[in-house]
């Protein structure tokens, strides 16, 4: 289970076997059932998860009061509602299975010491954050610059795969569509 994350964390930065050693005696393995919440909106996220195997979606209730998906974690990803993190204010958001999952678990706390002690570490985090800020760029570009239809081909052409895992209403929630635009599309293409 570990050797998932320090095989990622390899393709960004260089650890001592020593500081793996140290850095997976503070990850706690955490499975999550299908459909299982990993945070509840009204509770405190307290670090962040590594997503080992599964898929997992983090999501808000909007004012119409329908979900509306941020971000999904699946394998060599993190996920977390960072906005808790840094506040240290309740969640706003809900973090849920989609599938049977298994996670690694740092805390906050926990790794903000870790940085200080594998400096290498604080690299491969703020590597992670840009790379998950990127996403989040491209992705609100993507929304406010292309059709709805051009989002559906692009995403699904880049992520074959990943459309497959997820149910179409989760993919039209990510991408700003409503579900039944999804259907039409899909009919469209048939």
């Amino acid at each position: 289970m570990y050797s998932e994350l320090l095989t990622h964390i390899k393709k960004f930065v260089s650890l001592t076997a020593a500081e793996e050693k140290l850095l997976c005696e503070n990850l706690a393995p955490k499975k999550l059932k299908k459909k299982e919440f990993l945070l509840e909106a009204g509770k405190h996220c307290l670090g962040n998860y590594f997503v080992v195997n599964g898929c997992l979606r983090l999501y808000f209730i909007n004012s119409k009061l329908s979900e509306q998906i941020l971000q999904f974690g699946i394998e060599n990803w993190w996920i977390a509602d960072q906005d808790s993190i840094a506040s240290g204010r309740p969640a706003n958001c809900y973090i849920q299975a989609i599938e049977a999952s298994e996670l690694l678990f740092l805390s906050e706390k926990t790794r903000a010491i870790l940085c200080e002690q594998i400096p290498h570490l604080e690299s491969y985090f703020r590597i992670m954050m840009q790379k998950a800020y990127v996403a989040a760029q491209r992705r609100i570009g993507f929304i406010f610059n292309q059709t709805e239809e051009e989002r559906y081909r692009s995403f699904t052409s880049q992520f074959p795969d990943f459309v497959q895992r997820v149910p179409q209403y989760m993919l039209a929630s990510y991408l700003g569509f409503t579900p039944q635009f999804s259907s039409r599309l899909r009919a469209k293409k048939s």
